[in-house]
């Protein structure tokens, strides 16, 4: 994987591969990970890598932990380590996305309650938004999106089916965990199961979700590009990045 994020290539390639049902090669799906939606952003600085200072995890799972969007949970006190103050939640949520991006994104915090705002820790001025760790989840997973992104987000979040006008791009640089990699809404690992850690990775949403798994595949350890809840209304493309 190409770790320096540099190249840029425009974001209708990524749509025109959908209609054209292209099968690319493995070295060239690596590709999309430089993709920016950002009306031509240059990715000019390395991802920041780490947890920053105090908002360190504990690696064990969290009883009876949630990742529905809407229930907002605390973590066990096994993962009482979290990041607190404002200043720490929006230096964990920097920890996202490249410095570029994350230096003036708009941070904020998730919300208290169910149905609840989204408290505004930092305005910013690029359009990006960014998220601290996700407090329901055993791993650390702060998130950095683009507006399209955060609409696809917010129709996630409210059980609606996305409607983007283009495609948008998230940063999970931090890696992140998920209950599950084909249910939407799972609560918890099925039965028997794990909570699925997905390493650092960018994020593309396309329009119409369209995504050919006999392209990209769906399997999360296959050590390249991904669909994570394939054949769903929120399925997107999961790109993993070192």
């Amino acid at each position: 994987m190409d770790a320096t994020l540099t190249s840029i290539e425009p974001l209708d390639e990524l749509n025109e591969l959908e209609e054209n049902r292209f099968h690319m090669k493995h070295s060239t799906l690596i590709s999309f990970a430089s993709l920016s939606l950002a009306g031509g952003l240059l990715l000019g600085c390395a991802p920041q890598t780490g947890t920053p200072s105090g908002t360190t995890k504990s690696s064990e799972p969290a009883v009876q932990s949630s990742s529905e969007p809407a229930a907002m949970m605390q973590k066990s006190s096994a993962q009482s380590a979290l990041p607190q103050t404002e200043q720490e939640k929006i230096d964990n949520a920097m920890g996202a996305a490249p410095l570029a991006i994350a230096k003036d994104a708009t941070v904020l915090d998730w919300p208290t309650k169910e149905g609840g705002d989204f408290p505004v820790l930092r305005k910013g001025a690029n359009g990006w938004t960014c998220l601290p760790d996700f407090p329901v989840s055993p791993g650390n997973d702060p998130m950095c999106m683009d507006a399209m992104a955060m609409q696809w987000a917010q129709a996630w979040m409210t059980k609606k089916e996305p409607k983007l006008a283009k495609a948008g791009l998230g940063y999970m640089l931090q890696g992140g965990s998920d209950a599950s990699n084909t249910d939407p809404f799972a609560t918890k690992p099925a039965a028997g199961g794990d909570w699925m850690n997905a390493p650092p990775h960018v994020m593309i949403f396309t329009v119409g979700g369209k995504l050919d798994a006999k392209v990209y595949g769906t399997d999360p350890v296959n050590g390249g590009p991904w669909i994570m809840w394939s054949q769903t209304p929120y399925q997107h493309l999961m790109v993993p990045v070192k």
